[in-house]
This record gives C-alpha cells, sequence and structure tokens, in this order.
C-alpha cells in the first residue's frame, strides 16, 4: 500500500509528536503518563506509538487527503471537472460549478459543493496543467529531465554565449550605453577560458575575439586557461552561425554544436555564469541597474568595465571552489598535467579567427579597399593579378596579401601608416563627409536663392496633390497608360 505522508511538509508537527513519545521510548515512562503530560488523549498517544513503531518518524506525518472528495463522487463526474479546467483558456471554477451542478442533476449524481469541485481542479497533476494550458515548450522547460553531463576532461567541451549586462556606462561619446557580454566557458572545470564587453549587438567579430583571448595564452600567470577544443557549443544566433566562423572552426579542427532552438536548457552553466555576475560583481558597481533604473549615476567607461570584469573572472570566479564540481575551476582545468593544443604562432591564429577575407585586384597604384589605398613594392610584379586579402576589422592600417593561397605581403595604407583605424572609424569618417558636403550644397543653394530665386526649384512636399494640369486624380497612383489607335491604322 503506497504511503500518503510527506513528512516534508509536517517536520514540525513529527518533531512535536516525537518529543512527546521520547519519554516512553526511550526512558521506559508509561504511554498513560506521557499522554497526560502532553495532554493528549490516551488513544490519540497509542496511534502514534503504532503508527511509529511501523513506519518510523514517517508515520508520525499527517496523512495527505489527495483523494479527499473524489472517493464519493462517480468517477465520471470528476473525470469531467478535471477535463473542464484542462481547457485552454481553463473557465474559473464558478463556471465549473454552475455546469457541472446542472449536469448532476440531470443525471442522478451527487451534487458537488463549489468546495469540492475546487479541491478537485487543485488535484490535479500541475505538469498536466502546464502541458495543457500553456504547450509543450513551457512543460518542458519546467518539467522534463535534464541531463546533467559534464566533459570527461579539460577543453574537451567549451560553451559560448552572450548577455545583455544589468549596468550602465558611459560610451566615447559621454552617452549612457547598455554593454554587451560574451563569454567562454570550459564545460569540465567551469573556468572562464575567455572573454569579450562590447557596445551594440553581438557580432561574429566580437564572438572571435572572445575565442581568440580564450584559446591563445594569458599574459596573466594567474590565468592559465587556453588552448583549442574539440567541441563548442553556441547558440543559433546569426553571429555563431556565421560563414566566418564555420571556417574558424575547419581550420582550428574543433566542431561546433549549436543548442537546439528556444532550448536555454543546454547552455544552463553559462547562464549561472551570468547571473554571477550580474547578481554578484555589477551591484558593486556605478550604474548598476534595478528594477530597469540605474541604482547610482554611471561614470565607468568600457575599459574599466573591462578591466572589473577581467578582474573578478581572475581573482574570484576561476579560484573559488565551484559548488556543482566541488574544487575550484582552475584546480579542475589543470587536473594533473597536460599540454593543451595550441596554434603555431598568435598571428596564425589571428589570420584563422579574426582576420576578414576579401577578393581584390591588384592596381597599379595598389590594392584599393574601403576607401583606402594599400601598397608595397612587392605588388609590383603582380599588376593586374587577382590576389586576397585579410584584414582585422579593429586596425585598418595594414592588409595581409596572398596570392593563390600563399602569403605574398603586407600592404600598408599609406595616409595611415603608424595609425590604428577600425572599420567604423571608416564608416563614420564616410559619413561625416557626406554630411559636410550636403551643407556645403545648401549653403551654395541658398545663396543663389538669394539672387535668382526663380532659379532654385523647391521640392515638392512628397504628399502634395497631383496638379489639376497632369490629368490625373490626387492620390492615384501613377502608371503606365492605355495606348489608343484610330481604327484603320
Amino acid at each position: 500500500m503506497a504511503d500518503n505522508r510527506e513528512p516534508e511538509m509536517g517536520s514540525a508537527e513529527v518533531a512535536k509528536r516525537m518529543a512527546v513519545l521520547r519519554p516512553h521510548l526511550i526512558d521506559g515512562v508509561p504511554l498513560t503518563r506521557v499522554a497526560a503530560g502532553a495532554g493528549i488523549p490516551i488513544r490519540t498517544a497509542r496511534r502514534w506509538l503504532a503508527r511509529y513503531r511501523a513506519d518510523g518518524p514517517v508515520g508520525l506525518a499527517r496523512p495527505l487527503r489527495s483523494e479527499a472528495g473524489k472517493r464519493t463522487f462517480p468517477k465520471e463526474l470528476v473525470e469531467l471537472i478535471e477535463g473542464m479546467a484542462l481547457l485552454k483558456p481553463p473557465p474559473s471554477i464558478a463556471t465549473i460549478y454552475r455546469r457541472i451542478t446542472g449536469l448532476a442533476d440531470g443525471r442522478g449524481w451527487r451534487t458537488p459543493s463549489y468546495g469540492s469541485v475546487r479541491s478537485i481542479v487543485g488535484g490535479i497533476d500541475p505538469a498536466m496543467a502546464t502541458l495543457a494550458h500553456e504547450g509543450a515548450a513551457a512543460f518542458r522547460d519546467k518539467y522534463e529531465l535534464v541531463h546533467r553531463h559534464r566533459a570527461a576532461r579539460p577543453n574537451a567541451t567549451w560553451q559560448a554565449d552572450h548577455t545583455q549586462l544589468d549596468i550602465l556606462i558611459l560610451d566615447t561619446g559621454g552617452k549612457e550605453a547598455r554593454p554587451w557580454l560574451t563569454t567562454v566557458v570550459d564545460d569540465h572545470s567551469r573556468a572562464v577560458a575567455g572573454y569579450m564587453v562590447m557596445l551594440g549587438a553581438p557580432s561574429a567579430l566580437n564572438t572571435s575575439l572572445a575565442l581568440r583571448q580564450a584559446i591563445w595564452r594569458k599574459a596573466d600567470p594567474a590565468w592559465p586557461v587556453c588552448g583549442i577544443p574539440d567541441v563548442l557549443h553556441v547558440d543559433h544566433g546569426s553571429d555563431f552561425t556565421s560563414l566566418h566562423l564555420e571556417q574558424a572552426s575547419a581550420d582550428l579542427r574543433f566542431r561546433l554544436i549549436y543548442s537546439g532552438v528556444a532550448r536555454p536548457q543546454g547552455r544552463g552553466k553559462i547562464e549561472r555564469l551570468f547571473r554571477t555576475i550580474n547578481t554578484e560583481l555589477l551591484p558593486e558597481l556605478p550604474g548598476n541597474l534595478r528594477n530597469g533604473k540605474p541604482a547610482s549615476p554611471p561614470h565607468l567607461s568600457l575599459a574599466e568595465l573591462d578591466a572589473a570584469i577581467g578582474a573578478y573572472i581572475v581573482s574570484t570566479y576561476n579560484v573559488r571552489p565551484h559548488r556543482a564540481i566541488g574544487v575550484r575551476p582552475i584546480e579542475a582545468w589543470r587536473g594533473d598535467g597536460w599540454l593543451p593544443r595550441l596554434p603555431e604562432t598568435l598571428a596564425e591564429l589571428d589570420s584563422l579567427l579574426v582576420m576578414v577575407t576579401k577578393p581584390r585586384t591588384v592596381h597599379r597604384d595598389g590594392i584599393r579597399f574601403e576607401g583606402l589605398r594599400y601598397f608595397d613594392p612587392t605588388l609590383a610584379a603582380y599588376v593586374g593579378e587577382p590576389v586576397t586579402i585579410r584584414y582585422d576589422p579593429r586596425d585598418m592600417g595594414e592588409v595581409r596579401v596572398f596570392h593563390r593561397n600563399a602569403f605574398l605581403c603586407r600592404a600598408v595604407s599609406a595616409d595611415h601608416a603608424g595609425d590604428s583605424i577600425t572599420l567604423k572609424d571608416i564608416q563614420a569618417a564616410r559619413v561625416a563627409h557626406r554630411r559636410r558636403l550636403r551643407g556645403e550644397i545648401g549653403e551654395r543653394k541658398a545663396r543663389v536663392a538669394d539672387f535668382f530665386p526663380a532659379l532654385v526649384v523647391r521640392p515638392a512636399h512628397p504628399r502634395a496633390p497631383a496638379s489639376p494640369l497632369s490629368g490625373e486624380a490626387p492620390g492615384q497612383p501613377k502608371g503606365r497608360r492605355l495606348r489608343t489607335y484610330r481604327e484603320g491604322d
């Protein structure tokens, strides 16, 4: 017979009953004297004692009445009440009660009270109610079993993901902005291998930069995590599913595995890291967001926030015991000593992971790209030849040139030799140049209008009605006219 008691729900009551029986069980005090001293009937004390001897302390818990009300009504009536409660959207208890009472009278069933209907509805399995009312996704996230897998060794599996941090910082223009964080975590040790703090939506480049830091040796000896993973688990975001990342994974020989769409369970370990940073580190920094509003005025720059997160990862997160594995992540990653798989050089890693590839043609004045001109004396023998360039979007001062998959030279932009310019700098310069030209055009037109008003045609309002002389009704879309011919032509 199944036990319908739950000692967790009545632990205080179990302890109280044990205290009453303890003198009798341990010291041999007569049960009548124990019952009289506790102020309970002797029959109650005997019932408790019988339950204790039969089932131990669990027998002292008050039995659950999960079937209360159901045994006194026909099975068909109970199932009907439950079925109505599982409709989507679920009707109210009052609605179910009104419909059931009318049906019960017509069938000759015992009419349930409002409390009985509410008790039957309340006894429905919560998992069943969730599946019926909220759908398979909500049921999966709340009640489906989750397989907790841990990689067998360090660098066997890494996870990478993004989150928008609960903090406001100041960008280069002094405006408030909410940054993003990309992290790479080793599944076996829970150690953070690399991270990237950025403004603006996550991109493939930001992911590549976080992976670059994760893979290469760190300058800080307290952060030894490095190497190429065997498997990288990522989200289905466009930044992760880029062709650039696919090519980098093939070149570096690691396998990309995408988590299921709308299935966050597979990224639980990295999600817990994000929660830890948002709840432990960020509340100590200015500009932390609470309920969507900053608790203090923001004044950190992106570089200052980057330094704070890096210090927290190296000096706190990676070196304190992790609850899930019971040891410090750094110790778990080091293990008994092993050699991680690494690229030959940092330049090779950059060329495979960070640099973007574009096809170009060598002209007499060099290679033209993004409004800049790149030149190297080696290119003199390749005028008119197609080449491939690799460039770092963070520094557009030079490009690496390849001819038939062989490295040719480093071509430098002569106008920016020694300067570090980014693709964003170039785009901003283009916009500024257009605005300046439009402003000058406007000034000159205004000067002409002052002297020759008739020469300056002012643009018509886009919503102005068509002229009556045009033969078209206002608002009528412009289209082809029907061509007519004279008979006999």
